[in-house]
């Protein structure tokens, strides 16, 4: 038995003894046994047998033939729209690499600031600072801006995935990401999960969370973090190329090589800029990030900045578009089957009964919500599973309202960078194929840990200065 096939036995072995364990009492045989399939599913993730994709395909496949999954139910997830616009993310990101945009760009940002990995790190953490609060998407902003830029200053640094990966491309690949993550919780408008939050706790709590009032809390615990991500990220994976002493002349030198700009790269800084835009006014056009960027991908094929064979020959999008796919179908099945809440539940009330005061109490609970993000998918089907319950317990054994609802705000991005499947974005960064699987739930588990802590520590400190508690 091969090591694939050890893994495979392994993978099956745990999800067959969830399977046939004892089914505990308010849980459904269904519900059970669709979590001892996304257990297994998560598992081959790691351990892979076989590529994730096909990983994802087989599970989705089993649910059907198992009965636990109708057939329109589990082909859903390939239709769902944050799986759509994260192709069109590929396919953008294929637009500027082939046009030469993303290259210009590139050296642009290399020659005025490209003196070290670091520099350039930083460099993605302001854009992404810049861009938050008007992009309430996560996955447009990383996946459809960000990402291409950052793949094309590997690129023109001369790292591309495979040997030459380790580079720079693996550390601008990790801050690109972690940068989206952590952005995503310093404002309302920066995480299309964020709005529904407010929502929530208006009908739970009573309480009104503004936009200022919750980009006040997070700042200051927000821009340290922020701050630290390039340089935890430089020490984790630390690049081959940390100086760029001659960077200014090989910009330069570059630059001119490619002379003015093409017809195509003038088209796409237009469809660049028109997608920027709309999906920054999204909450007053009313035109939502996926239809942004499936209208720019259009417009992309009929100007020639793509072709067709550019769209059916991008295998990154296609392959996370099939394992991404096949997890949202599992993840809200599981969430649709009341298993999460009712595992929540018990915590709670668990939790409550030690008698720890509100406050360690309500640390426990943030915690658990925090770290059971590996059990989904989507950030906004964590908060609708979740959040709710989640703040009523806390407030109910005698937590602030208004805090416990801005924290567990925050708290449902922080945990974005856990895993490869966290966000919409993670699987695009994940598809550059500059990361591997355990480098990314590695790098993901310690930089959320370091975002916890400081959002604990001092983010505590700051909410008793700005009189939340």
């Amino acid at each position: 038995m091969n090591k694939k096939q050890r893994n495979g036995f392994i993978t099956i072995l745990v999800g067959a003894i969830i399977w046939v364990s004892p089914v505990p009492a308010d849980v459904s045989v269904l519900a059970w046994h669709l979590m001892a399939l996304f257990v297994a599913t998560v598992l081959g993730f790691i351990l892979q047998p076989l590529p994730i994709g096909a990983v994802a395909f087989i599970s989705v496949t089993f649910a059907v033939l198992s009965g636990l999954l109708k057939v329109g139910d589990a082909l859903a997830g390939y239709g769902n729209s944050t799986i759509w616009l994260i192709v069109c993310a590929f396919l953008y990101s294929r637009g500027f690499i082939k046009s030469g945009l993303g290259k210009r760009i590139a050296f642009r940002i290399i020659h005025a600031i490209g003196k070290s990995a670091l520099s350039l790190g930083y460099a993605i953490a302001l854009s992404e600072l810049v861009i938050s609060p008007a992009t309430p998407s996560a996955t447009a902003r990383g996946g459809g801006i960000m990402y291409p830029i950052v793949r094309s200053l590997a690129g023109a640094l001369g790292s591309e995935p495979g040997a030459t990966a380790k580079k720079i491309g693996t550390y601008l690949m990790q801050v690109g990401y972690h940068c989206d993550a952590v952005t995503c919780t310093m404002f309302v408008t920066s995480m299309a999960g964020n709005p529904l939050c407010v929502a929530l706790a208006a009908k739970t709590l009573g309480v009104e969370v503004t936009w200022m009032g919750w980009a006040s809390a997070a700042i200051v615990p927000g821009l340290i973090s922020l701050l630290l991500v390039p340089f935890v990220m430089l020490k984790l994976t630390k690049p081959e190329l940390v100086s760029i002493p001659n960077a200014k002349r090989l910009a330069e030198k570059e630059l001119r090589e490619m002379g003015p700009m093409s017809n195509s790269e003038k088209y796409l800084t237009v469809v660049f800029l028109g997608s920027l835009f709309f999906w920054a006014t999204s909450s007053i056009t009313h035109v939502g990030a996926t239809a942004v960027a499936m209208a720019a991908v259009c417009i992309m094929i009929i100007l020639d900045v793509i072709c067709w064979k550019d769209v059916i020959s991008e295998k990154g999008a296609w392959d996370a578009m099939f394992w991404m796919g096949s997890l949202m179908t599992l993840a809200s099945a599981l969430a649709k089957s009341g298993i999460i809440k009712w595992m929540a539940g018990n915590a709670g009330a668990m939790i409550s009964s030690i008698g720890l005061g509100w406050v360690g109490s309500a640390l426990i609970l943030l915690l658990f919500y925090t770290y059971i993000h590996y059990c989904f998918a989507s950030v906004t089907a964590r908060i609708s599973a979740l959040y709710a319950a989640f703040i009523a317990v806390s407030v109910a054994v005698g937590a602030p309202p208004l805090l416990t609802a801005i924290v567990f705000g925050i708290f449902a991005d922080v945990p974005i960078s856990l895993t490869h499947y966290g966000n919409g974005c993670a699987p695009i960064y994940f598809g550059g194929d500059y990361v591997t699987q355990g480098e990314w739930w590695r790098n993901g588990f310690i930089m959320t840990t370091i975002t916890t802590i400081i959002y604990l520590t001092i983010g505590a400190a700051w909410w008793k200065i700005i009189g939340l508690w």
